[in-house]
């Protein structure tokens, strides 16, 4: 697993072999295994223990985020024969502004993945979800971090899924599940998701 979980963080002497310019640091994994990085990085990244850190197979590094996402499923109303329909959102902020995703969010200090994914759809669209089951994680390399997205069947139990920080919404179908602008790294699960369709 290239996923690496930080336990500590050690200073050690100015320059190192990758980073002769300055001051760095060790950041020492769970498991054992370390890794030699500028303290600059480290600042720019906001790296603390308890984060996470992808290491490719190449060697080279990026600060992970770990985020869970709800794949939120109805029945359409109405009709004779009942539809299934997917709940998407678009970004309303950051560097993926206006890109369509599976609504979620980070995973805090102490929660399991079902219960973040649980506060998140809380937090973002005053809606209570019931977690059906685990669908698959998702790791991708956007060029300033790496993305580690447990994706999750959910349900409706209460709420009307009102956009908190997301700028639209929309129901789709497994025929118009590519109607719309997805993010790179949710791309990499539609294949599952019109399964579950």
């Amino acid at each position: 697993m290239n996923l690496h979980k930080i336990i500590d963080i050690t200073e050690a002497d100015f320059g190192c072999e990758e980073h002769l310019d300055g001051p760095h640091a060790v950041l020492i994994f769970e498991g054992g295994d370390k890794l030699e990085v500028s303290e600059q990085w480290i600042a720019e990244q906001d790296i603390k223990e308890g984060k996470y850190i992808w290491i490719r197979n190449d060697g080279s590094y990026l600060k992970a985020v770990r985020v869970v996402g709800a794949i939120i499923v109805a029945e359409k109303s109405g009709g004779t024969d009942p539809e299934k329909i997917l709940f998407a959102t678009q970004r309303g902020y950051g560097d993926l502004k206006d890109g369509w995703e599976f609504p979620g969010g980070k995973i805090e200090e102490g929660e399991t993945p079902e219960q973040a994914i649980v506060r998140e759809i809380k937090e973002e669209l005053d809606t209570v979800i019931k977690v059906e089951r685990y669908v698959d994680t998702i790791e991708y390399d956007y060029p300033e971090f790496h993305l580690s997205m447990d994706c999750f069947l959910c349900s409706i139990v209460e709420g009307d899924l009102v956009l908190k920080e997301h700028e639209a919404a929309k129901w789709l179908t497994k025929e118009t599940l590519n109607s719309v602008d997805w993010l790179p790294a949710d791309v990499t699960i539609l294949d599952q998701v019109r399964e579950l369709l």
